[in-house]
């Protein structure tokens, strides 16, 4: 399956390269889809842990009404000045307080480690492990530049968070086909040549046990064809705060950690498979690092 999946991205690649030559293209084989595999010792299941009884009873009564106000109401100002904002800034300016205030209910500070290694670069995609409902929030609380996410197409079906993702120019992805892939990945190269960052989340998905998943090489193949930077963010303490299929907080410190910016000048699509790998390792061992000191 994984063969047929890379013969058809293949040829919808060669079709759409504006970058490389043609004879050059036919041979490169592009697999968004497909990727590392998680090592042996990442299959030790870390179970969800419920928080203590009365944390459990003030999310349901206090945080979680609070968290969903929030959003309704950060929601319809963000909608009011997609009226007459095209650019998206003052959007993501909303979206930054509405981060804010959630980690503000949750009781979570957050600490970003390597901070420096934000400003090494201008346009870059950003690759972070997601571990939580609660990573899209301390993202846009804490990272200080303007930037674009890539999310499930289904996102933009959700009241207000589907409204805002529209609206503020996010990237949707459609996964039904190849084809409709293809042309997710592009409209994301898209935003990088116009001098926008992407983050993203190249699991795909939530982690259920806390441990890295098989990333996709979405994330390798744009930051290639865009010719910029793929940097890892390693998000340590949001799993614990909301795992998937818990709904009360747990508080605690949440960290950021910035791993060193890996260049893809001279790189083809031929190497996103490799550099997914090395974006896999980074967070990894960064994860583990950071976890045992916790």
């Amino acid at each position: 399956m994984t063969d047929r999946l890379s013969e058809r991205l293949e040829d919808k690649t060669a079709e759409r390269a504006d970058d490389v030559s043609a004879s050059d293209e036919a041979k490169t084989t592009v697999q968004p889809v497909l990727s590392v595999s998680e090592p042996k010792d990442a299959e030790t299941a870390v179970a969800s842990k419920q928080p203590p009884f009365a944390l459990r009873w003030l999310s349901y009564l206090i945080a979680i009404p609070l968290i969903v106000l929030a959003t309704a109401g950060f929601g319809c100002i963000s909608l009011l000045c997609g009226l007459w904002d095209k650019s998206g800034r003052q959007q993501h300016g909303v979206a930054h307080l509405w981060a804010r205030t959630l980690l503000l209910i949750s009781m979570s500070p957050v600490e970003i480690v390597g901070r420096e290694k934000l400003h090494e670069h201008g346009t870059a995609v950003y690759a972070s492990n997601h571990l939580s409902y609660m990573d899209t929030p301390v993202l846009f609380a804490k990272l200080p530049f303007q930037f674009r996410i890539l999310a499930k197409q289904s996102l933009w079906k959700i009241p207000f968070i589907g409204w805002y993702l529209n609206r503020s120019g996010q990237v949707p992805v459609d996964s039904k086909s190849s084809r409709s892939l293809v042309a997710s990945l592009n409209r994301g190269v898209a935003t990088l040549k116009h001098g926008l960052p992407l983050v993203l989340f190249p699991e795909g998905g939530r982690a259920a046990t806390g441990r890295l998943q098989t990333m996709m090489s979405g994330c390798a193949y744009m930051a290639i064809k865009a010719q910029v930077p793929l940097v890892p963010l390693t998000l340590v303490g949001t799993y614990e705060l909301l795992p998937i299929h818990v709904y009360a907080l747990y508080p605690r410190p949440i960290l950021i950690v910035v791993g060193d910016p890996i260049p893809t000048k001279g790189l083809t699509s031929r190497d996103a498979d490799a550099l997914t790998q090395r974006i896999y390792e980074s967070i990894s061992a960064t994860y583990a690092q950071y976890t045992q000191n916790r």
